[in-house]
């Protein structure tokens, strides 16, 4: 028992996670090729986040525990019945 730790995991993606996901994806479309100046870097964002608005994409959230014992098959204990 005093090795259990038992850690809140949020039924849906966190804030953080979230956060991460878009920011690459700004880096990744509005950054492909350098920018000029800190202008160009703002009217860029912009622009990116005009275009995300409108279409009004979401992160769908949706790994469920079955999910879970295949993809992270190695950190799952091996019971023996």
């Amino acid at each position: 028992m005093e090795k259990l730790e038992i850690v809140h995991t949020p039924k849906h993606g966190s804030w953080l996670n979230m956060a991460e996901v878009e920011l690459s994806v700004l880096t990744r479309q509005a950054f492909a090729e350098p920018a000029d100046s800190q202008e160009a870097v703002q009217a860029r964002c912009v622009a990116w986040a005009s275009r995300q608005n409108a279409s009004q994409t979401g992160i769908a959230w949706q790994f469920t525990t079955a999910d879970a014992r295949i993809k992270l098959e190695y950190l799952y204990p091996k019971i023996k019945t």
